[in-house]
Formats: structure tokens, C-alpha cells, sequence
């Protein structure tokens, strides 16, 4: 089994995103995804099964001030799709996972208050934690999951 689960932000409006903050965010969040995914397939492949999750985000449908990191997470959605394809004969499944706000330290360090905003704008009412995205890595990776490829996976408390 492979998680990707790296990622990094480097936020600022379009106009003024630097050609260096795209490529490294670029780099990292995506053709990072890349380098891991095809040693690992290579191996799995082989053993002609294996499971491969990739933490996207939510922010793939836009985000203000984000568009290097929203292009970076999309691509990991084309790419899963993808790969769902040329890989599943090989009995691996390939899947995303698309977290909405997660309590983790970058976002506490947010600008002053995003977290209250995103508490109200959060159909459940507040914003989730590490362990739920684990959980759903746990059931992507699960037996229970075999039958599903090339999808990905909301855990968002419904904020869009």
C-alpha cells in the first residue's frame, strides 16, 4: 500500500504568485505523487495487487489565493483516474481521498479568522480531524474497498 500525503502552500492572489512558489508547490504536491507512485506501482504490479490512496483536497474546486496548490491537488484527481485505469487489471486500486478544513497546526496558522469562518460555513458545523482522514485511508486500504477505483473521497462535513 501507498499513501501520498505530502503537501505544502504557498498562498498569494495569481497577479502576484512568483514562477518559484508554483514550481515548488508544483513539485511537492504533485510530481511528488508521480516519483512515489510509479516506484511503488512497479513493485505492486509484480505482486499483482496493492492499494494506492492520495490525499488530495477540496480546494481542487478553487480556491482563492490558491491557485498553484488547487492545480496541484487537481492534478492528483487526473492522475488517480488514470491510473485507476492502467493499473486496476493488475488488482490495484487506485483512489483519492479530498479533505475539507482539517485541524492541523498550517491551518491554525491561518489568517485570523478563517477557522471561525469555515466552522460556520461547514454544514456540520465545525471542521474535522486528522484521525477521520486516517479512517478513510483505513477503509480505502481496507478489503471492503476492493470494488472501488478511481474515485475520490469527500471528507469535507459537507463544505464545498
Amino acid at each position: 500500500m501507498l499513501v501520498n500525503n505530502a503537501g505544502i502552500t504557498r498562498n498569494a492572489p495569481f497577479l502576484e504568485l512568483t514562477e518559484e512558489d508554483w514550481d515548488e508547490v508544483i513539485r511537492v504536491n504533485l510530481k511528488g505523487v508521480f516519483n512515489c507512485t510509479q516506484a511503488a506501482a512497479r513493485y505492486m504490479v509484480e505482486q499483482r495487487r496493492g492499494r494506492i490512496i492520495s490525499i488530495s483536497s477540496r480546494a481542487y474546486l478553487g480556491a482563492k489565493q490558491m491557485a498553484n496548490y488547487a492545480a496541484s491537488k487537481a492534478g492528483i484527481l487526473g492522475l488517480t483516474r488514470s491510473l485507476s485505469l492502467e493499473l486496476g487489471p493488475f488488482g490495484i486500486t487506485v483512489n483519492a481521498i479530498a479533505p475539507g478544513t482539517i485541524d492541523t497546526e498550517p491551518v491554525r496558522g491561518m489568517f485570523k479568522g478563517f477557522l471561525d469562518e469555515r466552522v460556520r460555513s461547514t454544514p456540520v458545523g465545525r471542521i474535522g480531524s486528522p484521525e477521520e482522514i486516517a479512517n478513510a485511508v483505513v477503509f480505502l486500504a481496507s478489503s471492503e474497498a476492493s470494488y472501488i477505483t478511481g474515485e475520490v473521497l469527500h471528507v469535507t462535513g459537507g463544505f464545498y
